[in-house]
């Protein structure tokens, strides 16, 4: 081989080796070009989705980013450890009262998994030992999630404590356990009152409003049995689904779709909405609270509300759609294959889900009921 190069004229090697190059350079080009095509062509029809997570919680997380990354781990170690997929978002936030969803233990589980502080040094290691130890003090604290919050601070000693003292937990009972471990361990000078209001009550070992720092990151109703409450019967999908319906469809022909927009009520007298937002705002009109009006997302709506089957959804229930990524769109169901909801190019409109349509292709299963 190399005797034949030898042979050929440098100035056709040279002239060969360009025309290569030139070949090879079209052909990446041309590439580029029909990638970037299909992606502005999705664009122009979806939207960008907020932040990718699942579940089939009631309650609402109302949690930083950094935390709402975790809500997909947080749901596959709830399947594998068998607990209820609606204490997901209960989880949710008290990964923001312990970490913010930062470091390498944003669950802050080592101490619960090898007794000393520092030994996680995984994410998904500190997730999966966190909802382990989670449900593992739930049902020692027998459904009594306040209980199961506070013990998750103190330790499993206040379980006891509180089995001891009427068996439920009370705010009062916190402080009065925190008060007589705080004797305890005050001679080592390591713990001091992480809230001032507790230095009058020397109640400061551990948190002692631990509970109330946690449920301010939630938005839900517990029910006695510590369980997040399921919708009444019917739900959205009953006579409400058909009133907040009625109420979205006063806003077709009247709004733009923005993305992040109907986050203020600047935004939303102006007309500005995307998906969520918009599902929101409807269903606010019929009295139905589903998040936070600066906060809401298709992953925060997700987390709510009863999981339904597919064929047994009914008008008003909140249908999602994989667009540009998982649960990238959401609307809410109008009947015959159709839903409401703020799209791109039409702003809030009905858009039909049958086979064959953009919709329709992206439709993924998941409805809920609110």
């Amino acid at each position: 081989m190399h005797i034949v190069l030898q042979l050929i004229p440098k100035k056709y090697l040279i002239g060969g080796t360009l025309i290569l190059l030139g070949l090879s350079g079209l052909l990446i080009m041309s590439t580029i070009v029909a990638i970037t095509g299909e992606f502005e062509k999705d664009s122009q029809q979806s939207e960008v989705i907020e932040i990718e997570g699942g579940g089939i919680g009631v309650g609402t997380a109302n949690v930083s980013p950094e935390v709402m990354k975790y809500q997909p781990l947080l749901e596959k170690y709830a399947q594998k450890h068998g607990l209820d997929a609606s204490y997901v978002p209960i989880m949710m936030a008290l990964m923001m009262q312990e970490s913010g969803g930062r470091g390498n233990d944003p669950m802050q589980s080592s101490e619960s998994f090898c007794g000393s502080v520092g030994c996680i040094s995984s994410p998904e290691l500190s997730v999966d030992k966190g909802v382990l130890h989670f449900k593992s003090v739930l049902e020692k604290a027998h459904y009594d999630l306040k209980l199961c919050l506070q013990s998750y601070n103190f330790g499993g000693g206040f379980i006891n404590y509180v089995m001891k003292n009427g068996g439920k937990y009370t705010p009062e009972l916190a402080i009065s356990f925190s008060q007589s471990q705080y004797q305890k361990v005050k001679h080592t000078g390591n713990y001091h009152c992480v809230r001032p209001e507790m230095v009058p009550y020397q109640a400061c070992y551990g948190d002692a409003k631990y509970v109330d720092a946690v449920l301010k990151y939630y938005t839900g109703t517990i029910t006695a049995d510590g369980k997040p409450a399921a919708p009444a019967s019917g739900g959205s999908g009953g006579k409400s689904g058909v009133k907040v319906i009625d109420a979205g469809k006063t806003l077709i022909g009247k709004t733009r779709y923005v993305f992040g927009g109907g986050r203020s009520q600047s935004d939303i007298n102006a007309g500005r909405f995307d998906c969520s937002s918009f599902v929101r705002w409807a269903f606010e009109q019929v009295g139905m609270n589903v998040g936070p009006m600066s906060g809401v997302t298709t992953d925060t709506l997700k987390t709510q509300g009863q999981a339904i089957n597919p064929k047994d959804m009914k008008p008003g229930d909140v249908v999602f759609f994989d667009t540009y990524k998982i649960d990238g769109h959401v609307g809410i169901y109008v009947g015959n294959n159709q839903f409401l909801g703020c799209q791109g190019k039409t702003g809030v409109a009905i858009a039909s889900m049958e086979k064959g349509t953009y919709f329709g292709e992206r439709f993924n299963g998941r409805v809920k009921r609110f």
